[in-house]
């Protein structure tokens, strides 16, 4: 299947789990995000992605993706362990406050 259509697809039947999320409680969660992401979702080393501004049904799928282990590359390792231990909630919550950010 081709991965855009796939893309499209996921953040869809996300969408509906976001209607409940929240930008500010997602900031609270977001400290131990801040150490490579910055805290305002905007990385200072190249390495790691400018969260700020991007669609929050696709920082949440992607990080559901991580916790599933089903995304691979890069820092993948890493992020699966970050989110190991996010609820739903608190996954939709930080989808929301890096969503809800200027690029």
């Amino acid at each position: 299947m081709n991965k855009l259509v796939l893309a499209v697809l996921l953040a869809s039947v996300s969408v509906p789990a976001l209607a409940d999320s929240d930008a500010s409680a997602g900031q609270q969660k977001s400290a131990a995000c801040a150490a490579c992401h910055g805290a305002q979702g905007k990385a200072k080393v190249e390495l790691y992605p400018n969260l700020a501004g991007q669609h929050a049904p696709y920082l949440a799928q992607a990080l559901r993706a991580y916790k599933k282990g089903d995304r691979s590359g890069g820092q993948a390792e890493v992020m699966k362990a970050f989110v190991a231990g996010l609820s739903e909630q608190d996954i939709d919550d930080l989808a929301a406050f890096y969503g809800s950010q200027q690029p």
